[in-house]
């Protein structure tokens, strides 16, 4: 395998989605402890001023573009600016600095476009952070069979993954054991006295709408999260809660539960990023002010703490914390989620594609917000699910949801 050329005290990261906000937010928590880290790669799809300034700050050794007009565009400024970056596109070179550069790799990429460059980054070994829920949802079994096989070391970054990680019994998921392979990425175990998984979340930004009011919401209303800055389509899947389903998804995955053992609770104050509770009786949760630094310097750093740059939470403030059971009237993506993870195989994958299409053509004012889960819906019972043996199987089932869903988006009454 070959690495960049690190120096003997700092830790080599290659980011992929370093425009996106979680991007951002690691840059921030990495330029922060140079002593620490430093950057081999990034990546990036389209923003080539974000990256050309990301390039010139960081100084990584490799950057990937996904659309080849913009690393032509980004080489130009980078070669006037006089800096020595490879510039590279595609799919491809995603993969291989995913699969060769730096010893920590953080997966950010957004949607099923960041399968392949994470099922990369898991096969090197490595230290991967994932941030990107689709590929967990879509293979989430595979992907964590793989970090065992090449005793990578696999640790969530979504915040609420995260809290969970901190609230069960320590070393687990994370602990990379080359001599048990088995039991590397194994997290919940008989032994360990869990009851159950609470995954919060917020509810998003139309949580108190009446329901007769959710078919004329924009697209600037279902963006605009009370209390956490996130790119357009994560918030869409907040306003809809289908980021709760497909998280519950993924942390089937990651902690080897079923999705019975994991219950969704409302929390519109985002400062309990989730708990596990314990046959005992007791409830350890994870609380912090709503700051993707703090998952992501915890996850960096693990298992040592880092400062992440975040301002302490004040209990004072906060002053009071709400929970609520979540409106199966209003959240319709919460059942389907559910659904998904009850009968496994390439639904998840299939509802996770149906679910990209349909909030795309919210966004762009194709449907509107209420029919976002409706088409999801009919996706899914249109499709033929089958068992998620192979990569190959999996990415099938995912073209053929979007082509489905497309076709149901097309007809008249298909959206309907």
């Amino acid at each position: 395998m070959t690495t960049a050329m690190t120096t003997a005290k700092t830790t080599g990261v290659t980011l992929l989605g370093s425009t996106g906000s979680i991007g951002i937010n690691t840059l921030e928590v990495i330029a922060r402890h140079p002593d620490k880290y430093h950057v081999c790669a990034l990546a990036a799809n389209t923003n080539v001023a974000m990256m050309f300034a990301q390039c010139q700050k960081f100084q990584p050794e490799k950057v990937v573009m996904a659309d080849a007009k913009c690393a032509r565009k980004l080489q130009i400024k980078i070669k006037q600016a006089g800096i020595k970056i490879d510039v590279e596109s595609g799919q491809q070179a995603l993969c291989s600095i995913a699969g060769q550069l730096g010893e920590t790799i953080v997966c950010a990429i957004v949607g099923a476009a960041g399968l392949m460059s994470t099922i990369a980054a898991v096969k090197s070994g490595n230290k991967v952070l994932i941030a990107n829920k689709e590929p967990l949802v879509m293979l989430g079994e595979y992907i964590v069979r793989l970090a065992r096989d090449n005793a990578a070391c696999l640790l969530p970054l979504d915040s609420e993954h995260n809290a969970i990680f901190q609230c069960l019994p320590q070393p687990g998921l994370a602990h990379r054991n080359d001599n048990d392979n088995d039991n590397a990425n194994a997290m919940v175990t008989d032994d360990q006295g869990i009851k159950k998984i609470l995954l919060t979340g917020s509810g998003g930004p139309l949580l108190r709408l009446p329901l007769n009011q959710l078919s004329s919401v924009t697209p600037d209303q279902a963006c605009a999260h009370p209390n956490w800055q996130m790119g357009r389509k994560i918030s869409v899947d907040s306003a809809t809660m289908m980021n709760k389903g497909l998280e519950l998804i993924e942390a089937c995955a990651l902690f080897g539960v079923s999705e019975n053992m994991i219950e969704i609770v409302v929390h519109p104050q985002s400062v309990v990023h989730s708990m596990v509770e314990y046959i005992d009786g007791s409830i350890i949760a994870q609380l912090s002010r709503p700051d993707m630094r703090i998952p992501i310097a915890s996850a960096l750093a693990w298992p040592h703490r880092i400062v992440s740059g975040a301002a302490a939470l004040s209990l004072q403030e906060v002053a009071r914390l709400d929970f609520e059971a979540p409106d199966d009237a209003r959240f319709p993506a919460l059942r389907l989620a559910q659904n998904a993870a009850q009968s496994g195989g390439t639904l998840p994958a299939i509802m996770n594609a149906a679910n990209e299409v349909a909030v795309d053509a919210f966004l762009n004012g194709q449907i509107s917000f209420d029919k976002i889960a409706r088409l999801v819906e009919r996706t899914m019972e249109r499709s033929n699910s089958d068992n998620a043996n192979d990569l190959d199987t999996v990415l099938a089932a995912d073209r053929e949801a979007r082509m489905e869903c497309a076709r149901l988006l097309a007809a008249v009454d298909g959206a309907g």
